[in-house]
């Protein structure tokens, strides 16, 4: 059960560190005056998005399949 308390933690952390660095890069990329380094931080920050988008998808399957009781098919 210490494991389960310990996960959301860990899960929380881990989404608000993507949302730093998301705004870190869009920070860096409108204080930037180099256009090929605007581009860079842009592409990066997209990156960075579709990783927690992925993340929170994952999140949402687990807890969908602890949700789901074994051997029961709805009927």
């Amino acid at each position: 059960m210490a494991t389960r308390s310990q996960q959301p933690n860990r899960q929380d952390i881990a989404l608000s560190s993507l949302n730093a660095a998301v705004e870190a890069m869009n920070l860096a990329k409108e204080l930037s005056s180099v256009t090929p380094a605007k581009a860079v931080f842009g592409t990066v920050s997209v990156i960075l998005r579709m990783i927690r988008v992925g993340f929170l998808l994952v999140q949402c399957v687990g807890r969908l399949q602890d949700d789901m009781l074994p051997g029961h098919d709805d009927q």
